[in-house]
């Protein structure tokens, strides 16, 4: 053999080598990520799901191709979160996105090494997720909604829209009592120099929205609340339905609730929120410690009327409070 074609058939011997590992190399490359979500299945969490998915993406991650989703769903269910959290650490992913307060704390139980990204969470500091906003500390940081800090406007809101509001309903779930407890403490502050009074009104779990309603019927409310919490967002359709037929003016808690038949809503977009989790994950798996990551805060909210559901209700809503809307649903 000739030497010219001695080292063509050596190179070519050498790239049938080379191929399968570069094919192991881009296998080892491949990001496992943990998600745990609050609802029961991909479906009702589709509009989120589909954000985060999008923020991956756009940082380079393909499900697929390079990064594989680890989804787990809990429906609810705080013993599922548990164990749901625990399987998802024993996989020992890049990093395990929590989704909502309750798989934020199903998480940090679950694992002080793997890096922990939880998103929408109301009050990480009181939760003791993280040590500050500004210096988390430990293996989780994450983004926050600052849901507890938004209860005086949702309340301002409402009185705004509905005229002669007195006496408003919050509802609260009774399976996160610190949570709820700290929901009524901030809105009891927040109602009484409007001249507001709040009635908390416990929901014990997925399906116990009519018995909810029934206590709501004998308190004669002017209008109803809905916390956010991830449980009312599984819920708000079932919310919305009992409180139209009742003709009971609700604000809720996300863009989607408006979009769904709520008189209003106002809040961070949790699309975004959930889109820019992608960038904390990303960091994390670059090299960056959770622990160095600041605690992201929402710095835009939305508010949203739906003027189709104010005509069911035989309500006008403000100018004043149309001029200041983020979006209009008619």
């Amino acid at each position: 053999m000739k030497r010219r074609e001695f080292i063509t058939a050596l190179g070519g011997a050498a790239a049938i080598v080379a191929w399968p590992l570069a094919a192991h190399g881009q296998q080892a490359s491949v990001r496992r990520i943990g998600v745990l979500w609050h609802a029961a299945s991909a479906e009702e969490e589709a509009v989120y799901l589909g954000a985060l998915r999008a923020g991956l993406a756009d940082l380079g991650y393909i499900e697929g191709l390079n990064m594989v989703l680890e989804n787990r769903f809990p429906a609810e269910k705080s013993e599922r979160f548990i164990s749901l959290a625990a399987e998802l650490a024993q996989l020992k992913p890049d990093v395990l996105v929590a989704v909502s307060r309750p798989a934020a704390l199903a998480a940090q139980g679950a694992t002080a090494t793997v890096p922990i990204v939880f998103t929408l969470v109301p009050d990480p500091v009181g939760d003791k997720l993280v040590k500050s906003l500004a210096r988390p500390g430990g293996n989780i940081t994450g983004l926050s909604n600052m849901a507890l800090d938004l209860s005086a406007k949702r309340i301002e809101l409402l009185k705004d829209m509905v005229v002669g509001l007195s006496r408003v309903a919050l509802l609260v779930n009774a399976g996160d009592p610190e949570g709820a407890r700290r929901y009524v403490k901030q809105s009891e502050a927040a109602a009484a120099p409007l001249g507001v009074t709040i009635e908390p009104v416990e929901v014990q779990g997925l399906g116990e929205i009519p018995h909810a309603f029934s206590k709501i019927d004998q308190l004669k409310v002017d209008g109803l609340v809905g916390t956010a919490d991830s449980l009312f967002t599984v819920e708000r359709k079932n919310i919305i339905r009992s409180a139209i037929e009742r003709r009971l003016p609700v604000m809720m808690h996300s863009r989607q609730t408006a979009q769904d038949g709520a008189l209003m809503s106002y809040a961070p977009s949790y699309e975004l929120i959930l889109h820019r989790t992608a960038i904390y994950v990303d960091k994390i798996i670059k090299g960056s410690r959770p622990a160095d990551l600041p605690v992201e805060q929402p710095t835009k909210f939305e508010l949203v009327i739906n003027l189709k559901t104010a005509e069911a209700l035989g309500l006008t809503v403000p100018p004043t409070l149309l001029a200041h809307a983020d979006e209009v649903i008619e």
